[in-house]
């Protein structure tokens, strides 16, 4: 089984992720632009796993290139809070 074959695997993962860049200094707008790089290779190259994956992936397919920003956003807004929260309660 991959990251990609579980929605929460797939938020764990890109939650550390983005707490490794931020860690490492890198502005918002940077790991901004990397993760919509990321979902712009997802949306190409990988079937959607789950209905989660589905509705992302039909969001993007729709999206303008501002729309896309913000979704890449989005999701490393709420991949932080979550990875924030289970910190938290552990």
């Amino acid at each position: 089984m991959t990251v990609l074959d579980n929605w929460n695997r797939w938020k764990d993962f890109l939650g550390d992720r983005v707490e490794q860049a931020e860690s490492l200094g890198m502005s918002e707008e940077t790991v901004t632009a990397f993760a919509k790089k990321i979902g712009d290779y997802l949306s190409e190259n990988v079937d959607p796993k789950n209905d989660q994956d589905r509705v992302l992936k039909d969001l993007w397919n729709v999206a303008d290139e501002q729309e896309r920003l913000v979704l890449a956003r989005l999701m490393m807004k709420m991949v932080t809070s979550d990875t924030k929260k289970t910190h938290q309660s552990v």
